[in-house]
Parts: C-alpha cells; structure tokens; sequence
C-alpha cells in the first residue's frame, strides 16, 4: 500500500526554483534581513510562501523570480553585465548596408532601413558618419572605384556645397554624382566624373539636371574605403 503511494509523492522541482533558492541564500542578510521583507518586495501575502520554497521546494512563479532578479539585480551584477554590451555596440562603428548603390544609377531604390547590417565599419575620421554602402558600377571613376565602401553622412537640411560628391536617393534610384551648382535655384546638376566613356559619339554617363526638392535622402561622401588588389 505505501509502496503504491509514493510515485505520487515525487515532486518535480523546476530550474527557476533552484536559481531563486542559490540566489536566496547568497542574498540574505545582504539584501534583504528576513522572508517577512523579501516576501512583501515580491509581492507575497505572507513570509510563509518565501519559507515554502526554501524548506519544500515549492516551485516559484517565473515571474516572482524575475521580480527578484530585477529588484536586487545590482547586487547580483546583473544590470552592469546586460547594459555593457549595448553601449560597446554604440562604440563599434557605423553601419554597413550591402546593398546596391550603382553610380551609374541603374537600380531601383529600395530603402535602407528595409535591410539589416552585414557589419561595422570603423577607423578614424568617420565617427560623425551615419553609415556606409558599397559602389557599385563605374560612372563616377576614378574618384569612386566598382566595389569600394564609402561612408556617407546624412544632409538633413539638403544645404548642397557644389562640386562635392554625394549618395542621393531621388525619384525611384539611388547614386553616387557630384552635384554641380545650376542656373537654376531649385536644381543641381548630376555630375559623373567618368568622361572616357562614350556610346555613339556621346557620353555614357551625362549630366543631368536633378530637382532639389525630388531628392529623397541626401549623404554626403566623408571617405572611401577602397578595396585592395592583390
């Protein structure tokens, strides 16, 4: 008879009642002096419920634990090894978005923040850049070889300074030109300093008037990062 009874008296024990019991015992008389204050900073209606599950193991609520942890979670060391990693992170560098940033303005824009990351770049003279896309294509050589990184800078304010080269995002594509002051106030021309290659007598990569008020996004080129040959 008793030998049918004790299956049922097995209690499984669950890993957070363990956790909070090894913290329990490293707190007490630290951060808190009794169950009567820990059960009234967790909630519980009595100290007999923090006795419980000291003496029976009787399984905590995952949320009391977690209440538990974040109440005394300094003296713990928790918060300071959780918050480390964020502000490192802020520290690494800007982003790098592979996605296709043609010069010669041939891709269908997309927008950047649809994409995640493929890594950080960081050296110095680019902590004020905001992030930074490969080239893709030839219209702005030599000054923008196909395939390096660039690191841009966002112009908020579109306050354009002529004969600088920028990423512009502008109707439904994105490029690289250097933007040339226009008779027109409300215009800058889109220049490509790829003067070398023609098609029928013409300019493969011509300039173009660009209206100022169509740009989507504006960056300006702070540095390049070209890539090695080997």
């Amino acid at each position: 008879m008793e030998d049918s009874l004790k299956p049922n008296k097995i209690k499984t024990v669950r890993p957070e009642t363990l956790e909070f019991i090894i913290l329990y015992n490293q707190l007490r008389g630290r951060a808190f002096n009794n169950n009567t204050e820990l059960a009234e900073a967790l909630g519980f209606n009595s100290a007999s419920s923090i006795t419980e599950i000291i003496k029976s193991r009787q399984n905590i609520d995952p949320e009391k634990l977690k209440i538990f942890k974040e109440k005394f979670g300094e003296q713990l060391g928790i918060r300071k090894t959780a918050e480390k990693p964020v502000v490192q992170r802020s520290e690494e560098g800007i982003p790098m978005y592979d996605i296709i940033a043609t010069a010669s303005g041939v891709e269908v824009y997309n927008d950047i923040n649809d994409s995640l990351p493929v890594g950080r770049m960081n050296f110095p003279g680019i902590e004020e850049c905001d992030f930074a896309l490969p080239v893709w294509g030839h219209s702005m050589y030599p000054y923008l070889e196909n395939g390096c990184w660039v690191a841009l800078k966002i112009i908020n304010d579109k306050k354009i300074l002529p004969g600088e080269v920028y990423y512009i995002e502008w109707g439904d594509y994105r490029m690289y030109k250097r933007l040339l002051a226009s008779d027109n106030p409300e215009e800058v021309i889109a220049h490509s300093d790829n003067v070398t290659e023609m098609v029928g007598g013409r300019l493969k990569y011509a300039p173009f008037p660009i209206r100022i008020d169509e740009i989507k996004k504006l960056c300006l080129v702070k540095d390049i990062h070209k890539k090695h040959n080997h």
